[in-house]
């Protein structure tokens, strides 16, 4: 098994650098590892007190970045070494103040693991949610290095639990802990003999409750509403767009609408306005006058989705139509009702909120209709979700405090 996760890794890698040639994000993936573990003995040299926080990619890291400011925080004798596997992570946290030194994580191959924790030596390591690298947690075992896990879920189909996973479950025995977000998870890791497993919850709780907290206001939305109720769709996808567009082209109503987009490339945005029959504008271009007056407002950049969602009385979370829905927490905790696509069952909170009656979910385009119709007309209903969206967020709070405390 080792033989063959080796051959797999050297695959994976050299499949990312053919699609360097005429992929951008796989070209950052490789240009950012060129001479990375000299850039990081430089970097690190002299350095004692390290700690090692790894992250797949953006979303993780939103996730365990409460973890990471309070651990700066009650221990600022220690220095963060963050790494992410993802240029859509690095990329866009490369600067982020709360690490010291922020780097691509190297391939996982036996010589770059090894080199990497000589270089670090880190005093703990913690991963975030995901990211099982055999040779990096089996040199991490081998030191005696306290590893941690936290804000994981383990689901039954995962290879840790079938019958042939040995190979991965002995992995598993490189963590001193793990901090896992739901019941099952605990259940299914004392099935198979771990028992330093605590619930912990999901960090993203105080992650969401943070950004709504210190939230930005964008004064060129701030009278977008012109006191129209307003649907904010965010991290929409095409399936989403089309169902979603449809609707803002054939309601008869008063409403207001905007669509922050996963993908922001131009192509992408062009395409979504070219569909919408209504006055619209985007954002990056348009005056604060300009979006008073337009019906549809396209976001076209990154970064504001997350203080948008105060300017908003129904969400839309997108991605339901493909691998999974985007953040739902973050409209939540604002106290918006929350709509999206089938594909939600991945994720515990979609599945919370929808028990509480503060979100649902569609799969045909009429069903969309009754559901919007429903929130814009019915004030009890729109609020009676809000106010169960908001009340969720607030009692899952506290699980970064908890995850110190153990360690």
């Amino acid at each position: 098994m080792v033989l063959f996760y080796n051959l797999s890794i050297q695959f994976y890698v050299l499949i990312v650098r053919i699609a360097a040639f005429f992929n951008p994000k796989a070209k950052q993936w490789v240009d950012g590892r060129k001479n990375l573990l000299p850039k990081i003995a430089e970097a690190v040299k002299g350095e004692e007190n390290l700690v090692w926080f790894h992250s797949a990619s953006l979303g993780e890291f939103e996730q365990g970045r409460p973890v990471i400011e309070k651990f700066k925080e009650e221990h600022p004798e220690y220095k963060i070494v963050l790494t992410f596997f993802s240029p859509s992570g690095y990329e866009v946290r490369k600067n982020y103040a709360g690490a010291d030194f922020i780097f691509y994580l190297p391939p996982d191959f036996p010589s770059h693991a090894r080199q990497f924790v000589d270089l670090v030596n880190p005093k703990m390591a913690f991963f975030i949610k995901y990211e099982f690298w055999h040779h990096y947690l089996k040199e991490l075992k081998k030191r005696n290095i306290p590893t941690y896990i936290f804000s994981t879920i383990f689901r039954p189909n995962q290879l840790f639990f079938k019958p042939w996973g040995g190979f991965y479950r002995r992995m598993l025995s490189a963590f001193t802990h793990f901090f896992v977000q739901n019941q099952e998870s605990e259940d299914l890791l004392k099935g198979i003999g771990f028992k330093n497993v605590s619930i912990a919850g999901d960090t993203r709780f105080d992650r969401v409750y943070s950004i709504a907290t210190g939230s930005k206001t964008l004064p060129k939305v701030e009278g977008f509403s012109q006191g129209r109720l307003v649907l904010i769709a965010g991290s929409t996808w095409p399936k989403d767009e089309e169902f979603l567009i449809n609707y803002i082209n054939t309601s008869k109503n008063n409403y207001k609408y905007i669509i922050a987009a996963h993908e922001v490339d131009e192509n992408h945005i062009k395409n979504i306005v070219d569909q919408i029959q209504k006055p619209w504008v985007r954002y990056t271009n348009a005056s604060k006058e300009e979006i008073e007056a337009a019906e549809v407002l396209v976001i076209d950049c990154i970064g504001v989705l997350s203080s948008l969602y105060r300017y908003g009385d129904v969400s839309y979370i997108g991605g339901g139509f493909g691998r999974g829905i985007h953040n739902t927490l973050e409209a939540a905790t604002f106290g918006l009702p929350i709509i999206f696509g089938p594909n939600y069952h991945k994720f515990q909170e979609a599945k919370d909120l929808i028990e509480l009656g503060a979100s649902f979910y569609y799969e045909k385009y009429e069903e969309l209709q009754i559901l919007l119709d429903n929130y814009f007309e019915n004030e009890k209903e729109r609020l009676f979700s809000g106010d169960k969206s908001k009340k969720y967020v607030d009692s899952k709070r506290g699980a970064s405090a908890q995850i110190l405390s153990v360690i």
